[in-house]
């Protein structure tokens, strides 16, 4: 559906999309990855997407467009990740690979997803911001919702590890009001934009550190967010595109002249969010910021070795520390048992801009806000150098893609 109506309406190419397109067919090696990557594709695979061309005149449509709250696109987690949706299946093909790897092309999506977050951020993508259906006659799916509508604030609901409640959609609305700094008395909720919704933060109260866990010993999760992987023999250099999908920390972190602080045997926690949860970063010890760095990347790239993941790149999260668009924050903990530690930061998809809020030199306490992500997938470490003992608290979840979201500032761990 949404292809004929983009070929039908023969929309005018956003200069950045065009600038991609020319890329492409400037470089006979990029010509050849965005070709394949869609012949690659195994029949049977429902893929509407025949060509890379159509690909493109879906992007530029989507510049236009807030994301909707879907039931379908719900139930197969990409709900809110529209071009992650036109892309899912090529990412994961050979083609895809070379394509979504290659730093010309990830060049030219980052002015496309900044133009887009110009967009996200403007009054212009309030129109889903409201309590019923959208009218929004090119959207993929029937019946898209807005974010205030009852199926939608039930899917957030269900996501709250304190509340979680939902199923009755007016508790899901006290639940969201409770939670959430908004206004349900005036248009859309208060929120300027959707970028502004998107990053909205809690009311005073809603998350807070027990007096239990102020103790330095304790590490309190810096993000609203579901444990994916904990390691504490991560080497310096590996192969990361390998089975496993090894932590690699010369390259998570760039390269940094702070990374030779680090060594073989540090540990590594990481945790994934998801995008209809809270999107901002707390500090999760003590201490002082000594250095930050915003690190261009990857948007789009998957593991070699995922295969065709229906919710990409979803899968890939240990292989794209090392590769994706990633912020550093280096704080040095009050506590000497913690020492220099490094919250990364990593945009799994979609604007994927990782905004920091915090300066070097700056003090922060356990908790303290230290930056947010922007509109997309979001997964996230904490990396500890080695000869630190942690004690970590999963929730009583096992680390893996099928866990719950621990809340923001509650216990993760605590240093022995």
């Amino acid at each position: 559906m949404k292809i004929k109506q983009t070929q039908s309406k023969n929309l005018k190419m956003h200069d950045s999309v065009k600038a991609l397109k020319d890329a492409i067919y400037a470089d006979p090696i990029l010509y050849m990855s965005f070709t394949s990557m869609y012949d690659e594709i195994p029949q049977g695979y429902q893929e509407p997407v025949k060509s890379f061309d159509t690909m493109l005149l879906l992007v530029n449509q989507i510049l236009n467009e807030s994301p909707c709250f879907s039931m379908i696109e719900n139930k197969i987690g990409l709900v809110g990740f529209p071009i992650n949706a036109i892309l899912d299946w090529a990412m994961g093909t050979k083609g895809g690979y070379l394509a979504f790897t290659h730093p010309v092309v990830n060049q030219k999506l980052s002015i496309i997803l900044n133009e887009w977050k110009s967009f996200l951020s403007s009054s212009a993508s309030q129109y889903v911001l409201v309590e019923g259906s959208i009218e929004q006659p090119q959207s993929d799916y029937p019946n898209p919702l807005g974010w205030f509508s009852s199926e939608a604030l039930k899917a957030m609901a269900a996501m709250d590890p304190l509340r979680g409640i939902g199923q009755n959609p007016h508790e899901a609305k006290v639940n969201f009001i409770y939670n959430f700094k908004c206004d349900p008395t005036k248009p859309h909720y208060g929120f300027k934009s959707w970028d502004d919704f998107f990053t909205r933060e809690f009311n005073l109260g809603v998350r807070s550190i027990s007096a239990e866990d102020q103790h330095p010993d304790v590490i309190v999760n810096a993000c609203e967010s579901a444990p994916y992987n904990c390691t504490n023999n991560v080497k310096m250099k590996d192969k990361f595109w390998m089975k496993g999908q090894p932590y690699s920390l010369i390259d998570i972190l760039a390269h940094h002249k702070l990374a030779s602080e680090f060594g073989d045997n540090s540990t590594i926690y990481q945790a994934f969010l998801c995008a209809k949860t809270y999107h901002r970063w707390n500090s999760p010890v003590d201490g002082t910021i000594i250095a930050t760095e915003n690190i261009p990347g990857t948007y789009y790239a998957e593991a070699p070795i995922a295969g065709y993941d229906p919710a990409g790149p979803n899968d890939s999260q240990g292989y794209i520390t090392e590769l994706a668009a990633r912020a550093l924050v280096f704080i040095q903990a009050d506590n000497p048992k913690i020492g220099l530690m490094c919250f990364v930061a990593v945009g799994m998809a979609e604007v994927s801009s990782c905004e920091m809020t915090i300066k070097e030199g700056a003090r922060v306490k356990k908790g303290d806000p230290i930056g947010t992500f922007h509109f997309g997938g979001s997964t996230h470490c904490l990396i500890f150098r080695p000869g630190v003992h942690i004690d970590f608290d999963f929730h009583g979840q096992t680390p893996s893609l099928n866990t719950s979201n621990i809340p923001v500032k509650a216990r993760i761990g605590v240093v022995k």
